[in-house]
């Protein structure tokens, strides 16, 4: 930082002090959790499923599959989320997506970046349809792309992916009907842009999946190496919200 800027950024810094993006309490530094709302952060990695990364109560073993990968193997190469769906993680992502929050789209990618598959080569959000862009202003999950490719180095590409229809809320549809809403609501404009990298999608909350689907399978028919999502929250089957 010059400075000349330094005495400015110290006065905006009392003015508008760093706060905790769960709970609102002034912290020390930005996109920094306060002790309790950072306490009740349950963080997700191994050991976890080899196929869609499902969390574990124990280690398995190497290669160990969920009941359901078994059943049905993913297209994808795992979901790998920073956090499970709670209260403070559903408070960040509603303040990101609705209340114009962007600079926590930075917070997030933070905590995300330590999940970021070994050999990822493109970074691509999870696409708004064109009217909620209008509406919102923004995509959450291209800003978090945009943050993470900061922190990671690895590219990102908001415009390979799109939503060409607008789908209703999946919330309640049950299997079949979100699978029904999403379909043929994303295409690639560009094949090239995929064809033969290792995909990283970008969404801020993974729920029952059917979006990340619907956009793997559209990539991998593009020529996508593989599809890996990575988000900042992930519903769990305990917490009832799937």
């Amino acid at each position: 930082m010059s400075p000349l800027l330094k005495p400015l950024h110290y006065v905006a810094g009392l003015a508008l002090p760093p706060r905790c993006p769960g709970c609102g309490a002034v912290m020390i530094e930005d996109h920094r959790f306060c002790a309790t709302c950072f306490g009740s952060l349950r963080f997700l990695g191994p050991p976890w499923c080899a196929g869609c990364n499902l969390p574990f109560e124990h280690d398995r073993g190497a290669g160990a599959l969920c009941g359901a990968c078994l059943a049905h193997p993913p297209r994808h190469a795992g979901v790998r989320a920073a956090v499970a769906y709670g209260d403070v993680a559903r408070t960040v992502a509603l303040r990101l997506k609705y209340g114009g929050r962007t600079a926590f789209a930075e917070t997030v990618a933070r905590t995300m970046a330590r999940l970021m598959p070994e050999g990822a080569e493109l970074l691509v959000p999870v696409p708004l349809h064109r009217w909620r862009i209008w509406s919102r202003g923004f995509n959450q999950a291209a800003l978090i792309a945009q943050a993470l490719s900061r922190v990671s180095g690895v590219p990102t590409d908001p415009y390979s992916l799109w939503r060409v229809k607008a789908t209703p809320p999946l919330r309640g549809l049950g299997q079949r009907g979100r699978a029904k809403a999403v379909a043929g609501a994303f295409r690639i404009v560009d094949k090239e842009r995929v064809a033969g990298k290792a995909v990283v999608l970008i969404d801020d909350v993974h729920t029952s999946g059917a979006t990340s689907d619907g956009c793997t399978a559209v990539l991998r028919r593009a020529g996508a190496a593989s599809v890996t999502i990575l988000c900042w929250a992930r519903v769990l089957a305990e917490t009832g919200d799937d």
